[in-house]
């Protein structure tokens, strides 16, 4: 189960470095081999969606058939206890990189359709400067 949470999060930091990359003044050059890499890894990236969502089942299925262990109770020791929070830990933290994974490729997809309308508002300013 480890490897899936890798995957997600490495899904989340290649995303967060692309929209950095996009969003960096001054590239010049650059800008249009980083809008092309990132307009042809868009489309890949959409299968995190769905990923996210079973990742997101898991994490509620484990938390509902997850034993119990109050605080107090008298059948809970210090280690079940602890294992316990540990676990709920765990769950919070998960929770958090499937939002992040997911905000970020939200943010990357609007920030995408932004650069490529500038660039074609671009052209258009600069066919009318010719034309003139």
């Amino acid at each position: 189960m480890a490897l899936e949470w890798i995957v997600l999060g490495t899904a989340a930091s290649a995303e967060a470095v692309m929209l950095l990359l996009l969003t960096l003044p001054g590239l010049g050059r650059l800008r249009h081999g980083v809008v092309s890499a990132v307009r042809s890894t868009l489309r890949p990236l959409l299968a995190v969606i769905p990923f996210c969502f079973f990742l997101l089942m898991d994490i509620y299925w484990k938390y509902e058939t997850r034993p119990k262990c109050e605080h107090g109770s008298h059948g809970c020791t210090v280690t079940e206890q602890m294992r316990h929070q540990k676990s709920i830990m765990k769950s919070q933290r998960n929770a958090l990189l499937i939002a992040a994974t997911l905000l970020f490729y939200w943010l990357l997809f609007a920030v995408m359709s932004l650069v490529a309308r500038l660039d074609q508002l671009s052209k258009c300013a600069s066919k009318v400067d010719h034309k003139d």
